[in-house]
Formats: structure tokens, C-alpha cells, sequence
């Protein structure tokens, strides 16, 4: 599990009317490290404007441009550094990645020899350098169409070695994977010719479906673990309107670079800010570059075709997520799972017991409230105690909350979905609120809630909750909401979720016949193409810790898997993410979770403390009830890293 952050000074780069050959667009850089004089040297593709005098349609001609930064926050001496010469490269160079072996610097770079564009002339070119401003050698280097090629910074096992994206303009694209044993083969092209008709032997095939697109991204890193290729995967390729431009990661072995020893689970960054979403072509965050600092990799990406940008990830972190093994050993679930099923006996819980919430009254006994169904398909609130967080001490043999009120009585068909709905309890000014989805099987569903005092509560005098009230308007479809368990400024804070996004808002007092939720800003919505594509929808109710409050949520993705990650807020103003997963937190695994009434779901309504151990209580698969625990101080080192970077 690993937070990804953007730079703030984002984007870095970007069109400069002052440089002619930079004038249209400047992105797709890639950087070295000097850290002998702690330099950035950074190689870029730039555009100028539109060709007025082309006999065809009007192009921008590309070329690689060269800055560099002595503080990783300002770049300056912009100057053209690449440019077309040669018959091969003729209508543009494009697109740098730049690798130091010894004493040179091997830049190699897309090299476009014919227009209109065609695969026959899209080819690999390498240039030469040993300072940045001489060109020692610059070659044709593919006979085929190539793209993307980019050196490993050492030589692995006595050979350059290098990744490159073979036939991208014939897709399916192929990455693979190239050795020398010197300079000169390169760019020889009998080499390649050979190579080339052996190509299934040095091919990866990342992608996830038939329909994706992948191509090489940043030259790959050296590290503790392994090497790490940061890429480039392109979902739904063949569709526009449904395409994603991901950037993802491969962690490969030293030796071998063949063996790939993990992969992220899905991107690392898609495009979601305006540089990102606007520019020359749209929707787009391209990898061409990665710097590691210590436990920092920054990633270097191409936002829209027009910008230069950084992104920033934990490695360590990273790798973890990345590996099979080792994010399993971060969330354990509990062995005796589930821990509550429905009992056929108990009309009101006969068919399904799912989605709950916790109470804890500060005495060690953690109270957790369950949404259970009839065979009627009718919900009503159910309740177990625990006291150690795991095993059911006592289960209540009779609802504790019932249907009461017209919205969330049945008025559909008589085995049509109603009732009170995955409720999330919060404890507050000695009551506890119950907040939850009200639905009569007609009208949209609607937030309600109700309260009862901390002592009748524990006296379990269920007939003391107090009448259910209506906390969103007539007609819109609201749910997952909460109570935030403090005022903040002297308001009470409450998370709902309208068209698939989670809203914060605050109110005066609870009385919502003055102060009905009839707004909603997005805290955060769905991330287009990451495990929380969909839809996004609260967990429980925030948890105070010392850092802030840590909210869990769950997420659809297009797999139709329900996933739960974790947001920090702001203390003071829980409006403000401090830090939101990348990856997510827990995903359907066990039968239980995959197959029920509704297939691959994992969702809590709730969690408690218990030390440093967060016990998370889900409904798997819309049937039975499963806790999973994750250590809270790892939880809060992953939400808050490089909040200050």
C-alpha cells in the first residue's frame, strides 16, 4: 500500500513562446542525476507551432530540448539539443530517454522519417554526448518500427541490456527486451534483423486484457529489491472514449531482468488534474523518466502532451505493494471468519447478515450493529458484542432497530428490496447516532437517522431510539453516511455520498427540517481506470487519531470488485486530505467474499481500536461478516509520507 504524490510545483515545464522550437508543447522528459554536482540534467520532447507552409495538413515539428536544476524545483537553461538532420529522423524527434554508462550518455529517441506518419517510418535513433552540449555519435538504431527504448543504467551481466516497445504503430504493441555486447551492435542492423526474427523470445505481454496497450516508459532503476520499470499501461486502447493512460511499475531481477519478481496491481497515477486533462491531447500522463532519492522515486511524466510533471512515491512502499506475499502479511484477516451468518430460525436475519458498524463505549466491549434480511427482503439493524474484537460474546436475538417510518416501510413488491440500510453509528454529546440508508422500494433511497442515549443504550432499551428523521431531499438517490464523533467549529460534520462521490458538509444543528442536506461538495470521487473507478462511498465513521482522521472508504471498480482503501483528514478541518491510497486496502480473497448474494464485495460500515491494531468489521459478499486488522501506525506512515515534499 503506497500514497502517490504530485509535485506542487507541477507542471515543471511547459510551452515557452520565448523558445521557438519549445513554442506548442514541451513534455515527456527524462532526467539524470548527477550527483556528483547534485544537477538534474533533463531531456524533453518539444514542439513548435504548426508548420504554415506544409503542402498537407499543418504538424508540429518535434525536437528534444535540454534543461537542467540544482534544486529539483526550478529548471532554466532551456536550448534545443536534438533536432532533425538526417533524411531518417526528417519529420521529428521525439519523446528522450537518457542513460549513463562510463563517461557517456546514450539518449535514445523516436525518429519519424515520413508524412503523413506511418509505422514504416517510426523508428528508434540514439544520440551521444558526454557534456550536454557536444553530440558525439547519433545512429539509426531500428530497421522496424520501435519506439521507447531505453538503456539499464549498468551493465547486466556484461552486456548492455536494454527494454524496448516494438511495432506500437502495428498494435498489439510488444515490449521486449534487447543485449549487447558492445557499442557498435546498437545499431547494427544485422543484429537486429536476427533479433527481430526471434522476437517471442524476448517479449512481456503486460497486458491485462486484449484491449490494452503498453509501452516502455522510464529507464529502469536500480534497487535494494530489484529493477524497477516504470511503464506505461494504456487501458481500453482500441476505444477513445473508454482509453486510460496509466502509469504502472514491474519489479524485475537483478540478474535476470527476464524474471519479474512483482507488479503493481493497477496504476500508479492516471490523469486526474486540469495539466493532466487539458492540453494538446487529452486525458493524458505518460512516464518517460524516474530519479530515486533515498526512499523517494519521482517519476517523471508527460501531463496532456503539453507539460513536464513529477509525481512522487514511497519505494519501499511501492515494492511491498507490488509483491503477492508481502501485501498479504499487511491486512489479516481474522481465523474464524466469518464471524457471524444469517440463522434461518430468526425470520427478521434469516437470509443475509452484512455491512457492519461498531459502538464502543470505552469499557473494552466493542458493540457491533449488522444490517440483517428477511427472506421478504426487508433490513432491519441486528447487534453482537465482542470483547476481545473478534469472537461473539453475545447476539442479540431480536432486531434492535426496525422499519418504522413511511419512507422506509414497503410499498413495492412484497418481496421487493425496504427497509432501514448499512447504518454507520457515531457517538456523540452521550448519544449514540444512527445514520443510515432509508427505502421504501419506490421512492429513491435517503438518509436517515436516529439517536439514543449511552445509557439506554447499554440497557438495551430499544424502544428508546428516538424517530427516524429524514436527512436528504425528496428524490435523491444519498447513502453511506455518517456523523463525524466531534463539532468542528461548533458544527456538526457529516460524509454522505451522491452520484458516486463522497460529499463533507456541516450543519448548525441536527434538526433537518431547518438544515436538510441539500448540497453536496465532492470530498473525492472515482479515480477513471484505478481500483475506485466507479464509484467511491464512505466505510464508517472517520477515527481520530493523532495525525488526523483516518477515513476507510469502499470503491467499484470496472471488475465490478468492491475494495476498501483509506483517506487522513485534516483534524481541524476534515475537508482536507492529507493523504489518500493509491492501491487499496483489502480486496475480496476468501469464498466467502467472492461468492453470496452479491459476488466479489468486501464492505465495512465500521472499526475499532484496539491498541495499535485497527479491527475493520466488513459483510462479505452482501451474506456473512468477516473483521480484518492492520496495524494503525503503519496506516498513518503510508497516508502521511511526503505530505511536506
Amino acid at each position: 500500500m503506497y500514497v502517490t504524490r504530485r509535485s506542487p510545483h507541477n507542471p515543471y515545464v511547459r510551452p515557452n513562446n520565448a523558445h521557438h522550437f519549445m513554442s506548442y508543447a514541451a513534455f515527456n522528459w527524462c532526467p539524470w542525476h548527477d550527483e556528483d554536482t547534485h544537477t538534474i540534467h533533463a531531456l524533453f520532447r518539444a514542439m513548435t507551432n504548426p508548420d504554415l507552409l506544409s503542402q498537407g495538413p499543418s504538424f508540429s515539428v518535434s525536437s528534444i530540448g535540454y534543461t537542467k536544476s540544482s534544486d529539483e524545483e526550478h529548471f532554466s537553461n532551456y536550448r534545443q539539443f536534438i533536432f532533425p538532420e538526417h533524411e531518417w529522423e526528417r519529420y521529428g524527434c521525439e519523446d528522450p530517454r537518457v542513460t549513463k554508462i562510463g563517461d557517456t550518455y546514450y539518449i535514445f529517441y523516436t525518429a519519424l522519417s515520413t508524412y503523413p506518419f506511418s509505422a514504416d517510418g517510426i523508428k528508434v535513433a540514439v544520440a551521444t554526448t558526454k557534456d550536454f552540449v557536444t553530440i558525439d555519435e547519433k545512429r539509426l538504431v531500428t530497421p522496424f518500427n520501435a519506439k521507447a527504448m531505453t538503456l539499464f543504467p549498468r551493465k547486466v551481466n556484461g552486456k548492455f541490456t536494454a527494454f524496448l516497445t516494438v511495432d506500437p504503430d502495428r498494435p498489439p504493441s510488444k515490449i521486449a527486451m534487447i543485449q549487447f555486447d558492445n557499442e557498435e551492435q546498437l545499431w547494427d542492423e544485422s543484429y537486429w534483423h536476427d533479433w527481430y526474427a526471434r522476437i517471442d523470445d524476448h517479449l512481456f505481454d503486460l497486458r491485462k486484457t486484449d484491449d490494452d496497450h503498453c509501452e516502455v516508459g522510464a529507464p529502469p532503476v536500480w534497487t535494494k529489491d530489484g529493477w524497477l520499470l516504470v511503464y506505461s499501461h494504456i487501458q481500453h486502447y482500441f476505444d477513445e472514449g473508454k482509453r486510460v493512460f496509466g502509469i504502472e511499475a514491474l519489479l524485475l531481477d537483478h540478474d535476470d531482468p527476464t524474471l519479474i519478481i512483482g507488479r503493481t496491481t493497477g496504476p500508479i497515477l492516471v490523469p486526474e488534474e486540469l495539466y493532466e486533462r487539458d492540453g494538446q491531447v487529452s486525458n493524458i500522463t505518460f512516464p518517460s523518466g524516474a530519479v530515486l532519492h533515498g526512499e523517494q522515486l519521482d517519476i517523471y511524466y508527460g501531463g496532456a502532451d503539453s507539460v513536464c510533471c513529477i509525481a512522487s512515491v514511497n519505494v519501499n512502499d511501492l515494492m511491498s505493494s507490488m509483491k503477492e506475499d508481502v501485501r498479504g502479511e499487511r491486512v489479516t484477516r481474522y481465523s474464524g471468519n466469518p464471524v457471524l451468518k444469517p440463522i434461518s430460525d430468526h425470520e427478521w436475519e434469516a437470509k443475509l447478515v452484512f455491512n457492519p458498524t461498531t459502538v464502543d463505549l470505552g469499557d473494552g466491549t466493542t458493540y457491533v450493529i449488522y444490517r440483517a434480511m428477511s427472506h421478504d427482503n426487508t433490513s432491519y439493524m441486528g447487534a453482537y458484542l465482542t470483547r476481545d474484537g473478534y469472537a461473539v460474546d453475545e447476539r442479540f436475538p431480536d432486531p434492535i432497530y426496525i422499519p418504522r417510518a413511511d419512507f422506509e416501510m414497503k410499498k413495492s413488491h412484497p418481496t421487493g428490496n425496504s427497509g432501514c440500510e448499512d447504518g454507520r453509528a457515531t457517538v456523540i454529546d452521550g448519544f449514540v447516532y444512527l445514520f443510515y440508508t432509508a427505502y421504501n422500494g419506490v421512492e429513491a433511497p435517503r438518509v436517515a437517522f436516529s439517536r439514543i442515549t449511552v445509557d439506554d443504550f447499554e440497557a438495551r432499551r430499544w424502544d428508546a431510539w428516538s424517530a427516524p428523521e429524514l436527512v436528504t431531499p425528496d428524490g435523491i438517490d444519498d447513502k453511506d453516511a455518517c456523523l463525524l464523533s466531534e463539532r468542528i467549529d461548533g458544527h456538526y460534520a457529516i460524509f454522505h455520498r451522491i452520484k458516486n462521490h463522497i460529499c463533507f458538509d456541516t450543519v448548525p444543528e441536527l434538526d433537518f427540517t431547518k438544515h436538510r442536506l441539500d448540497r453536496c461538495i465532492p470530498l473525492i470521487g472515482p479515480r477513471r481506470g484505478m481500483w475506485d473507478g466507479l464509484k467511491v462511498g464512505i466505510a464508517g465513521p472517520p477515527i481520530k487519531t493523532d495525525r488526523g482522521w483516518l477515513l476507510l472508504y469502499h470503491a467499484v471498480s470496472e471488475d465490478a470488485f468492491y475494495r476498501v482503501g483509506a483517506m487522513l483528514l485534516d483534524l481541524n478541518n476534515p475537508g482536507d486530505i492529507i493523504g489518500r491510497t493509491t492501491d487499496f486496502l483489502l480486496e475480496p480473497e476468501e469464498s466467502w467474499e467472492l461468492r453470496g448474494e452479491i459476488d466479489k464485495v468486501v464492505f465495512p460500515c465500521g472499526a475499532s481500536m484496539r491498541g495499535d491494531d485497527l479491527l475493520i468489521y466488513y459483510g462479505g459478499a452482501d451474506t456473512v461478516i468477516g473483521v480484518a486488522t492492520v496495524r494503525l501506525s503503519w496506516l498513518l506512515d503510508i497516508l502521511t509520507w511526503g505530505r511536506d515534499t
